[in-house]
């Protein structure tokens, strides 16, 4: 390798050197006769080496530098060292979220058009059922037993004895994998993930959190298990599905935190919701947790509450670092500076404080635009204290969108040799510095009185206490659209229609009270509001929107 290549999965192998004997792998097997949980180890040498022989096997089969694999495959030693041997190859891994849909999972697909699957048994039956539709897909792989086709197995390839690997030599601005956003605010878009975009994430997310070597950490969103492995820290993976982290059962989450005496977790906050309420109702602390981290949504304050309830210590803290999937990490604030220093204004509808700006990344709030900004001399940055939109720049940011120019030129703005994102949220800079988020651009409700924002108006509803969360849409034309707010009550607690009118009056004291809220009159309210897939928080804004425009 030349002194100006990188490669991302050399820190994998530097780990490994570093660490042969340390746990980097633990995966949850079933339960001994006296209901104990058993567990699957693989040390850092371990899980090197049997993605260099996987490695060999992709590379004798013909994967090559640059070609796109798909990987269909659950959390667990397979996806992580299939993961590093498609980057030790050279191979653009590309990633997407099977819990979007089989409508939408084909969407991604069509877009990048694989040259090959690293899957599960059902993705390759799928595949070739589809056989004009992949017929690019020609290196396979399948994680399991075979049904009716032919080609190599990932068992088989890892029962071969080891031999050195060379890495593919990649340069830092070549792309390492394509990550497929959610599709909370439109249809999934590939985010093109260059191999010094993950080396600097690594870098940043050690750094600002203190993370060492040794550290062991359940991820709640399979991706972090790959920046663990690059950072010495082991990866517990939890007994759950990645794309119901709001279904997850909190009883076995809390179960491998002490059984592997876990001290950092990642999670949505629909994961936390749930662990923070078992752990308050069964009188639980977790000792060994020093670090929880969630994103995907702000976390609410209750919710905050009882994680910091459960853990244990001074140095123990929860965060809740923002970002996106083009931009990850932009800021990040603990909760203990939430609850005592920003939660009181985020009830009385200044937006959520998610804390001081990374310090390697720049950020500007601009004026809202829905149109392409080309240059950046085209943008005004707004002062402190003013609501606009988001855009960064830094290493951490990436560059376009997968063979999608529109929305790349949409989302971003050239500044000479270098480009800022627009990561499509409006929010403001306070006068300390901290970055507030308002909410999503595509979200703002605009009205004859002016613009409104679901972070401003949603937590003033979500502080009454039969309340589980809301949302704010708009109904009716832009610029004069009537403001609704739709509640989804706690479990149970679905208003009968007697009870209605008590709710609504309630409610319209609340928004009476508070500045950013006086404008709304209306509120309706359903059992459930619909989510998106891999955090099951952020809410679907458009489609109730269209539900609030059907109701009287």
């Amino acid at each position: 390798m030349t002194v100006h290549s990188l490669n991302i999965a050399a820190t994998l192998t530097r780990t490994a050197a570093r660490y042969p004997q340390a746990a980097a792998v633990v995966v949850p097997a079933g339960r001994d006769a006296s209901g104990q949980r058993k567990y699957h180890e693989w040390t850092f040498q371990q899980l090197d080496r049997e993605s260099d022989i996987i490695a060999h096997g992709l590379r004798g089969m013909g994967v090559a530098p640059g070609m796109r694999i798909a990987l269909l495959v659950r959390p667990g030693i397979e996806f992580i060292a299939s993961t590093y041997a498609l980057f030790k190859v050279g191979a653009v891994v590309v990633l997407i979220d099977p819990g979007m849909g089989g409508r939408a999972v084909f969407r991604c697909l069509d877009q990048v058009e694989p040259q090959g699957f690293v899957a599960v048994p059902a993705v390759h039956a799928i595949r070739l059922l589809n056989r004009s539709r992949f017929r690019h897909a020609r290196l396979n792989l399948t994680v399991g037993r075979r049904w009716f086709w032919r080609g190599p197995t990932y068992a088989h390839w890892a029962e071969q004895a080891w031999r050195p690997l060379e890495l593919a030599e990649t340069a830092a601005s070549d792309t390492a994998a394509i990550l497929f956003t959610s599709g909370s605010t439109g249809p999934a878009k590939g985010v093109v993930y260059e191999h010094g975009m993950f080396a600097a994430q690594v870098e940043w997310l050690r750094e600002h959190y203190g993370i060492e070597p040794g550290e062991i950490d359940l991820p709640g969103f399979p991706l972090f298990a790959l920046f663990n492995a690059a950072m010495g820290v082991t990866t517990v993976i939890p007994d759950m599905n990645p794309s119901r982290p709001a279904r997850c059962r909190p009883e076995l989450i809390v179960e491998a935190i002490k059984d592997r005496q876990v001290t950092q977790a990642f999670g949505s906050p629909a994961i936390w919701n749930r662990v923070g309420r078992y752990c308050e109702q069964q009188n639980l602390q977790l000792p060994g947790l020093k670090r929880v981290l969630s994103a995907g949504a702000p976390v609410p304050e209750r919710v905050l509450l009882r994680m910091q309830r459960a853990l244990v210590g001074h140095q123990a803290e929860m965060y809740t670092p923002y970002g996106a999937t083009e931009a990850l990490p932009v800021a990040s604030i603990a909760a203990s500076a939430i609850l005592c220093q920003t939660a009181a204004q985020t009830r009385a509808g200044a937006g959520t404080c998610v804390g001081r700006v990374f310090s390697h990344l720049r950020l500007k709030i601009i004026e809202i635009d829905a149109r392409p900004i080309h240059d950046a001399q085209q943008f005004c940055e707004l002062p402190a204290g003013e609501v606009g939109e988001i855009i960064v720049q830094g290493d951490v940011v990436t560059r376009e969108y997968f063979r999608q120019p529109q929305a790349t030129a949409l989302a971003k703005i050239q500044d000479g040799d270098r480009f800022w994102h627009r990561l499509g949220d409006v929010g403001y800079l306070d006068s300390e510095g901290r970055l507030w988020f308002c909410g999503r651009k595509a979200h703002v409700v605009e009205t004859v009185a002016g613009r409104m924002f679901t972070e401003c108006c949603e937590p003033v509803f979500n502080a009454h206490p039969r309340v589980f969360r809301c949302a704010l849409v708009g109904v009716g034309p832009r610029p004069q659209q009537t403001p609704v707010i739709i509640i989804e009550p706690e479990a149970g607690r679905l208003p009968r229609r007697r009870e209605v009118a008590a709710w609504t009056n309630e409610l319209q004291a609340l928004a009476a009270a508070c500045p950013a809220t006086q404008a709304i009159q209306r509120f309706l309210f359903r059992s459930s509001l619909p989510v998106d897939i891999r955090h099951n928080v952020k809410i679907d804004r458009e489609r109730l929107a269209q539900w609030a425009a059907t109701r009287r």
